[in-house]
């Protein structure tokens, strides 16, 4: 990605506004995690409520160490195993992240990506993203950028470039103190 077309990207996110870009598996939709406009954009576009949460996307590991700090070291081992990848876990947020990115749960999505094109982006940032596919409610995941600019026309601030990575689906979700699988 050129550094004109990041520098694009962060001053439509800094703007409090939502961008595309690949991801893994599918086109996703960002913002500032800690806009409130931002996230209420991101959900009406997406036609989701606000109790179901969304996941944070990462750079690394360390852009989400507020909210790893309290695991214990076998658990940050789980996480070191997965990453960077498609794996989503859920972990116990105490209140370091808004309702309007945990919704109506104890435990917050987060993820640190294997995508060149998320990884610049939220390095960039300087911290995690909310990473949602980019698609209304109810509708496919879009694999390529046509498809979003069918879903939401001019409604994006920004369309990155690129093309989403092998995976087949989008991230599983598992929930870190159980192992449960949530999203297969």
């Amino acid at each position: 990605m050129s550094p004109l077309r990041l520098a694009t990207a962060l001053q439509a996110l800094a703007a409090g506004d939502v961008i595309a870009c690949p991801t893994e598996a599918v086109w996703g939709l960002s913002c500032d995690p800690f806009s409130a406009a931002a996230v209420e954009q991101l959900l009406q576009l997406k036609q989701r409520p606000v109790e179901k949460g969304l996941i944070l996307v990462a750079a690394d590991e360390a852009q989400l160490a507020f909210l790893l700090e309290d695991l214990s070291s076998a658990q940050r081992a789980t996480l070191s195993l997965s990453w960077p990848g498609p794996n989503t876990w859920l972990v116990p947020h105490h209140g370091r992240v808004p309702p309007w990115v945990h919704g109506d749960f104890d435990t917050v999505a987060v993820r640190v990506s294997a995508h060149p094109t998320v990884r610049a982006l939220c390095r960039a940032w300087g911290g995690p993203l909310v990473s949602t596919s980019a698609n209304p409610a109810g509708a496919q995941p879009p694999r390529h950028a046509f498809q979003v600019r069918r879903y939401f026309g001019d409604l994006l601030a920004d369309i990155l470039p690129g093309a989403v990575g092998a995976s087949a689906r989008p991230s599983q979700i598992r929930d870190l103190a159980s192992g449960e699988l949530v999203r297969a």
